[in-house]
């Protein structure tokens, strides 16, 4: 029996529901691993069972409920060790209590702290109304931290070695410490953000801290490289579980208001090749009926009236803030495809929304103001909004004022929306393979794995 590789990523702004085609695949295509392959504990993919059974995957694998089903956190995901022990702690009153056992993790892999933790949060408090919309979680500083001080930065494997790991803490703290100022943070927040702060004044907490995340290598010693690729050439079929969306990529999304991750074909195939895993891997695009976002950031197809659609598991408020829905968004999702990489087809959740909202309708289209205030608004006047998005995606690798110029472009867009509402999933669907060119593989009508539907047997 030959392994089979799928990857799943979202073509969004995340929230497009990974964690239900996850579970539904693990179970029709009898998955033994489900990898890790970019972010850290800012990710949450909602997982219902049929028998009323919730959990919200943040670090584990969404195909966790299934026996036997492995999660491997491979490099270069960022691990967060307390945090994988608390919501081990939340899938055993779910009923799973195996899954320390069934989790393996790269000794590579950089570790978030609480120190990470409180240095983010306190810089999103300093941003104010300003703010990018980080979860709050500390992935984007783990990573800000290992840029600039990579012989400070904390790995997996240091964890084995606790009076090594001790020395990183301690070193990390107090540059963490040194490089947050409170210059400029508005008086409402400074309380919380004096809060953080002493987090990283603490200097009791490294100990602390480093004796908890023990308990997690006891039950998941350091994965060396043998044994992570090894996992990724048993028989059977491996899917790879992305976190956030293309939308949100640190290098293709819409700077500043990205994360601090790989939202990337590119991103898997890597991965699989550092494990000597060269098979071809079936990538599949995953998407809502209609566009959702957290936070702040461009949203031209946000419209209030939406909100009528239920967001069971995703709140306003917290550190990303406001939860807002929109119409399905051609624009956005040819940029999208135009980011991600090669697709082999489409996996589109919340097809029963049609019933609950007969107004949506395709953005086809964006509107701006005609004034040429700089470079991207003066291409703006010589083309129509939705050609400049899609063509100005080419920039650089890296080249975040060029993304932060789309940004400015997105925040003046209005949607041009079709005369008519779509009428139905099936039609939804059939607009959508003609948009994009890709077949809708699979298709959820609900928010269990009974109601996603194989749509497409051939090849996928």
């Amino acid at each position: 029996m030959a392994t089979r590789l799928v990857s799943v990523q979202g073509l969004g702004f995340g929230d497009c529901g990974k964690g239900l085609f996850i579970d539904a695949l693990c179970r029709a295509m009898q998955a033994h691993t489900v990898v890790r392959f970019n972010g850290g504990a800012q990710a949450a993919h909602n997982v219902v069972l049929p028998d009323g059974r919730h959990h919200t995957f943040s670090q584990f694998g969404a195909g966790s409920f299934h026996p036997g089903v492995h999660t491997l956190l491979a490099f270069p995901v960022i691990v967060h060790p307390t945090a994988l022990l608390v919501e081990s702690s939340y899938l055993q009153r779910a009923g799973v209590t195996d899954a320390l056992q069934r989790l393996v993790i790269d000794a590579r892999c950089r570790l978030t702290t609480p120190f990470h933790q409180a240095a983010g949060r306190m810089r999103e408090l300093a941003r104010g109304a300003a703010a990018h919309g980080s979860c709050g979680v500390g992935v984007g500083e783990t990573v800000r931290h290992d840029l600039a001080h990579p012989e400070l930065t904390l790995r997996y494997a240091d964890l084995a070695t606790p009076v090594r790991a001790l020395d990183k803490l301690e070193a990390l703290r107090t540059t963490l410490l040194a490089a947050v100022s409170h210059d400029g943070v508005p008086d409402d927040v400074r309380a919380g953000w004096h809060e953080e702060q002493a987090v990283l004044r603490d200097g009791a907490l490294a100990r602390r801290w480093l004796e908890q995340a023990q308990q997690l290598v006891r039950h998941a010693p350091p994965a060396p490289h043998a044994d992570v690729a090894a996992r990724l050439h048993l028989p059977g079929t491996v899917l790879f579980e992305g976190a956030q969306g293309v939308l949100l990529d640190e290098w293709r999304g819409f700077h500043p208001y990205t994360t601090w991750s790989t939202i990337h074909t590119s991103a898997v195939e890597a991965v699989a090749a550092d494990a000597g895993q060269h098979g071809r891997i079936t990538h599949l695009g995953a998407m809502r009926s209609y566009l959702t976002r957290h936070g702040n950031g461009p949203f031209p197809s946000h419209d209030p009236r939406l909100d009528l659609l239920p967001e069971r598991h995703n709140a306003a408020g917290g550190w990303q803030g406001i939860f807002r829905r929109g119409h399905p968004d051609l624009v956005l999702l040819r940029y999208a495809l135009a980011a991600i990489g090669r697709l082999d087809g489409l996996l589109v959740s919340h097809l029963d929304a049609f019933d609950r909202a007969p107004a949506l309708r395709w953005c086809e289209g964006y509107e701006v103001p005609l004034v040429a205030h700089g470079a991207y608004e003066a291409q703006l006047c010589q083309r129509n909004a939705q050609d400049a998005v899609i063509g100005l995606h080419q920039g650089a690798r890296g080249d975040l004022e060029h993304q932060a110029g789309l940004t400015a472009l997105l925040q003046q867009a209005a949607p041009r929306l079709a005369a008519q509402p779509i009428a139905s999933a099936a039609q939804f669907i059939e607009q959508l393979e003609q948009a994009t060119g890709l077949p809708v593989a699979w298709g959820a009508f609900g928010p269990t794995w009974q109601t996603v539907r194989r749509l497409k047997t051939d090849r996928l």
